[in-house]
């Protein structure tokens, strides 16, 4: 058997080594390092992917977020809400920039933002929402969208673990993950589904006047060569980067349905486990559904409900298979963003998440043989 590991990055380049080494190689001899020929292609091949108008390479997944709230106008003081079963960095560029985050609790089965809690955290100061749609799969836009537009709010999709998802709308309209809100923010690490060899990032739009504004801020806030005409920073995707994804993209719809197989052969293994709850999809398909292209698997998150979750991690680790608890503390319990504002009775999910939730690896290599070894051990322990 193959060494088992989180996510097989060597597995997947050798079948995109001749185009990234080729393409790396003509941008060493042109020196082409910074907004190159393959910067520009790269963009261009996206926004036909997603659909969308605009879309502005950035340095990484946090310049993003941070640089399409500075897009919006926000200020200092203005509320923006978002989930508190993620990742920091979606809390971390509202506090960087001064604003105010306002956490509230997730469904305990997608892990996606409660739509019921988001709504009744909205005040007067609420200037904006940050869906994150976690592991994978989108969280309720219909909704969402509805009460962005009942109160005059900004959407921006955290569209970092969910590129290539689509999102099936009441009215019968499938859209892309990161196309729906007024802007969108993706990360480009190496571990995601649409990964560079680097750090990178991408910003989404089909706002005109927001793109513009967007392009000038991720370039030191010049529209014209030393002309500063606002607060910017240096955010680029560098050529190196974009020819990795360039060779990934045409290629991105196989991995995330490679992904979905995976996930398939993992929840008929764990099928009628007792004390392991199995990931699900936002349509309520029976399982992961022969069409499913809601779900990208990101991650593949398992739910240990007797209480072994930390024992089974340390357990997995020692035998050489890896996994990953996504996440171990809630944002409003990280020391960085305690607030007297949470109360504990308002995040009854995210408490009990973040004691069940463990990730198994989930890459477009994975194979029968490491799925059926993978699953025989944690059920033998969970049930042991």
């Amino acid at each position: 058997m193959k060494k088992i590991q989180m996510v097989d990055l060597s597995g997947q380049y050798q079948e995109i080594k001749d185009q990234v080494n080729s393409s790396i190689t003509q941008i060493l001899e042109t020196s082409a390092f910074i907004n190159g020929p393959e910067v520009h292609a790269f963009q261009k091949e996206l926004e036909t992917y997603l659909g969308v108008k605009h879309v502005i390479p950035c340095a990484n997944g946090t310049d993003a977020l941070q640089i399409a709230m500075m897009g919006l106008g926000l200020k200092p003081g203005d509320e923006v809400i978002t989930a508190d079963f993620t990742f920091a960095a979606t809390v971390e560029v509202i506090a960087l920039l001064q604003l105010t985050p306002v956490l509230v609790d997730v469904y305990p089965d997608t892990f996606n933002i409660n739509i019921e809690a988001l709504e009744k955290a909205i005040t007067p100061k609420t200037k904006a929402i940050v869906p994150v749609h976690l592991f994978g799969q989108c969280a309720n836009m219909d909704a969402i969208l509805a009460l962005a537009e009942k109160h005059n709010l900004f959407v921006i999709e955290d569209n970092a673990q969910a590129i290539g998802a689509k999102y099936l709308s009441k009215n019968g309209k499938k859209s892309m993950a990161g196309s729906m809100g007024h802007v969108g923010a993706t990360s480009f690490f190496p571990s995601k589904n649409l990964g560079c060899y680097g750090d990178g990032g991408a910003i989404f739009t089909n706002d005109d006047d927001l793109a513009h504004i967007i392009r000038g801020i991720v370039n030191h806030g010049m529209y014209e060569r030393y002309h500063h005409d606002v607060v910017g920073v240096n955010s680029r995707l560098d050529s190196i980067q974009a020819a990795v994804l360039r060779a990934k993209l045409p290629k991105l719809d196989g991995y995330c349905e490679a992904r979905r197989n995976a996930a398939r052969a993992y929840s008929r293994a764990f099928k009628n486990q007792q004390h392991i709850v199995t990931p699900v999809t936002v349509n309520n398909c029976e399982g992961i559904c022969d069409v499913c292209d809601c779900h990208v698997f990101h991650q593949y998150t398992l739910k240990i409900t007797n209480g072994k979750r930390d024992a089974l991690a340390k357990y997995l680790n020692e035998n050489d298979i890896p996994c990953g608890v996504y996440y171990p503390i809630p944002l409003h319990k990280q020391k960085a963003y305690v607030d007297g504002r949470y109360r504990e009775e308002d995040f009854p999910v995210t408490n009990q998440l973040v004691k069940e939730v463990i990730s198994l690896p989930m890459h477009t290599e994975l194979d029968e043989e490491q799925i059926n070894h993978i699953t025989k051990m944690v059920i033998g322990f969970v049930n042991g």
